[in-house]
């Protein structure tokens, strides 16, 4: 039986009076809809503060006949669901094991697959027994940690830490959760004084190099300084680590404590929305106004955007032409564990609501903020960044000419970090319209090829994917975009023109992502580029849009805003049929990178929907010839084969891997110690990889660009560090080097059969 609106089922049902009044359930196939709407009485408006036990109810029903009804692809709310909604909702609450003891989890385990069955009956019963026995563990886990910071530990002690969550059971009862939070603590203060014994370290260091330029190196080497006189013991670093833990670890407490039940009802709603696919989450009104200042103009200071890792907070995105990008430390997926402000004792970020994160690391221009971030491979990272605003000329498609002194000559190279738009708000131009333009000015140079950078960029407009597909083969199908229940929709380029015929070839990484996977597949569906770059892209083949839960209640001002939820209801195919879901784009030519045996991705998200595929469009384009592919594909194997830099890049993601899957530590003073320092020592051989100028490759600005920024010395000063960056990137230097095998094979411009696949059942 097809599915209906609920909205039009309901008052298929009921008069308007009559909704006013009534709650209703539908079961059908395994699939309940909750239909708990329209004019309820007497409840009056939830906020923040107030416990609103029918309004939650509300919100939940809502919620779930919403997303059963909108949804690309609703699973059953069954049994199953329910044991995937409680682990889900388990591990949002002690995904760490702080607090819970296995006979609280064994409390909450009953109700392991009736939580579906709650739901449609209207009760809460999971919820409320959750929160009455976290406020109990969270206390006693305070208690159990006031009592151990106070606590004389000896830090000569081998002993060993597992710091994931993941892989250790939650203490069985309250002894053994005292023995995790004394070793806890303990790491947290070993780790702390090793970082300070490592600081004065290096700071004396620099002070006998300083004095030894100066010429007062006698001096040292006869007399102390004041400045040595300074120089604080061993027992008066610990005892300053003791109590800068104590005073992160009471902050944290304290914030844990002032959680709202609407934080944690929000929390609960997620179990349920996140269990759809990763990109489906439910936000509360005040979420969602958090959510838009996340998203827009001012990107926190620093031109990063947050998103929510356990509870810490991590990067989603980074922002071309903003202070992150510019200083190329912080990465996307990096875990904030701890926010600074130059010149103040840090804060521990954990547990911490996302809009008080960005209240900590948003700031005024030209103040530092410092971000303590646990790196993929485990290793802990301080990161000073400079607020500012962003530069957005930066952010926008740029070009130069390339040539390897006698190898290859007037190679274009067009830069796009993202599909920005005209529609964003005034950011900038549309995006298809930059690249052509750059496409124009590389033509007047007589280029013999262009290189299409799209590294790291993580997607965005639409419309301008199929305008710039369309700059390099006439008019054809690009995209196709399939809602739930209708057939799917082909997007296509409808300009018989070409602005450019020539060699093409596209870069990506496993960064790059949606309409950045969109242009890459229709590029190769269409052999119309070489793809190189990573195993694969991200590998995200949805579309996502919010619903507002308002538009579910006709009427009924009183309980309203119940707020929104961001939901996936489409996802777009490739024109031959196939999905970038979970497997991206895996290019032609594939080169290693530092991530590669790091699992990153869509694929590694939690619950990510599944990859399929529809019927195939008819495309084909006679613009471009490609020359034998195989063989350009075993000349690049065989140069990657012989590169001592490429060989390094593999033992050194080999190497990031082993450090991720390592996350017991010692935390005895000494062998923790001699942990982080084997780690450095081992990270000295791959420090320089990418910081030596590639022999021969001469870059240049065209002179109409060069004329264009003379007046701008801040232009010219990111302009050259662009063209520094780019001196010392032996993936630009092998594109180079396919380009030349691709000019070397010649093409024959001749028109092509269409091409279509044979057509599924």
């Amino acid at each position: 039986m097809a599915r209906k609106s609920l909205i039009e089922k309901l008052f298929n049902l009921l008069t308007i009076k009559e909704l006013t009044y009534k709650l209703f359930f539908m079961k059908r196939r395994g699939i309940f809809l909750l239909a708990l709407l329209a004019g309820v009485i007497g409840y009056g408006a939830w906020c923040a503060d107030e416990v609103n036990p029918d309004k939650e109810k509300l919100v939940l029903g809502t919620l779930l006949a919403v997303m059963d009804q909108v949804h690309f692809n609703p699973p059953d709310l069954d049994d199953d669901f329910s044991k995937k909604a409680f682990d889900k909702y388990l591990e949002d609450l002690d995904g760490t094991k702080w607090f819970f003891t296995q006979e609280e989890v064994d409390q909450l385990k009953q109700y392991e697959t009736e939580i579906d069955d709650q739901a449609e009956a209207g009760t809460l019963e999971f919820f409320d027994l959750s929160i009455q026995l976290l406020d109990k563990a969270v206390a006693r886990s305070e208690r159990i940690y006031k009592e151990y910071i106070e606590y004389d530990f000896n830090f000569d002690k081998a002993e060993i830490l597992e710091l994931d969550g993941q892989k250790k059971p939650f203490p069985k009862d309250e002894i053994e959760q005292k023995e995790y939070w004394r070793k806890y603590l303990k790491y947290q203060i070993v780790s702390k004084l090793d970082e300070k014994l490592d600081a004065q370290e290096k700071s004396q260091e620099q002070k006998k190099k300083r004095s030894a330029k100066d010429g007062d190196i006698l001096e040292l080497e006869t007399k102390k300084s004041e400045e040595d006189d300074q120089l604080k013991t061993k027992e008066e670093l610990t005892a300053k680590s003791i109590e800068e833990i104590k005073e992160l670890y009471d902050d944290v407490f304290e914030r844990i404590n002032d959680m709202r039940r609407s934080d944690r009802f929000e929390a609960y709603l997620n179990a349920f929305a996140n269990l759809y696919d990763p990109h489906s989450v439910y936000f509360s009104p005040k979420g969602k106004q958090d959510f838009d200042i996340r998203m827009g103009g001012k990107l926190e200071g620093i031109g990063a955007r947050l998103g929510e890792a356990g509870d810490y907070t991590k990067i989603a995105s980074i922002v071309p032409g903003g202070p992150a990008w510019q200083g190329k430390e912080l990465e996307v997926d990096d875990v904030i564990q701890m926010v600074t402000q130059e010149g103040e004792e840090g804060v521990d970020i954990r547990g911490m609501r996302i809009d008080d994160v960005v209240s900590q690391v948003r700031g005024k221009k030209g103040t530092i903020v410092i971000l303590t971030v646990k790196k993929k491979d485990g290793s802990l990272k301080d990161i000073r960044i400079e607020r500012d605003e962003i530069i957005l000329d930066v952010a926008y498609a740029r070009s130069v000419i390339m040539d390897v002194e006698d190898k290859v000559e007037k190679i274009g190279f067009i830069r796009l970090p993202a599909f920005y738009s005209s529609f964003d708000g005034g950011v900038g131009n549309s995006c298809a319209v930059d690249v052509a333009k750059e496409i124009e000015k590389l033509k007047k140079e007589n280029v013999n090829g262009i290189i299409l950078d799209l590294r790291f960029n993580g997607g965005g407009s639409l419309p301008d994917v199929i305008d710039m597909s369309g700059l390099f083969f006439k008019e054809g199908p690009v995209v196709q975009v399939k809602s739930r229940r209708r057939p799917a929709q082909v997007y296509e380029d409808e300009d018989a023109g070409v602005l450019y015929d020539g060699p093409l070839i596209v870069m990506v990484n496993s960064h790059s992502a949606s309409a950045s996977e969109i242009l890459a597949a229709a590029l190769q569906d269409y052999d119309r580029a070489v793809i190189v770059g990573s195993e694969s892209t991200f590998g995200k083949g949805t579309v996502q849009g919010f619903f507002d839960l308002d538009r579910a209640l006709p009427g009924n001002t009183d309980l309203k805003p119940l707020g929104q939820v961001k939901l996936t209801f489409q996802k777009f195919y490739r024109v031959d049929g196939g999905s970038n879901q979970l497997k991206g784009v895996i290019p032609d030519v594939i080169l290693p990178d530092q991530f590669k045996y790091i699992k990153t991705g869509e694929k590694e998200e939690t619950n990510p929907l599944k990859w399929s595929e529809i019927d195939p469009v008819a495309h084909s384009q006679s613009v471009y010839a490609m020359p034998n592919l195989e063989q350009i594909k075993a000349n690049s194997k065989l140069r990657v084969a012989a590169s001592d830099v490429f060989k390094l890049i593999d033992e050194d993601a080999k190497r990031l891997k082993e450090n991720q899957d390592n996350s017991a530590y010692p935390i005895d003073l000494q062998g923790f110690s001699d942990a982080m320092d084997k780690r450095k020592e081992e990270s000295k051989k791959y420090n320089d990889i990418l910081d030596k100028d590639i022999a021969g490759l001469k870059i240049r600005n065209m002179e109409v660009d060069l004329a264009e920024m003379a007046s701008d010395s801040a232009k010219i000063g990111r302009n050259e560090d662009w063209l520094q960056q780019m001196q010392k990137d032996v993936y630009i230097e092998e594109c180079l080097m396919i380009m030349k095998d691709m000019l070397k094979a010649g093409t024959n411009y001749v028109g092509s059969e269409p091409k279509m696949k044979e057509m599924k059942n």
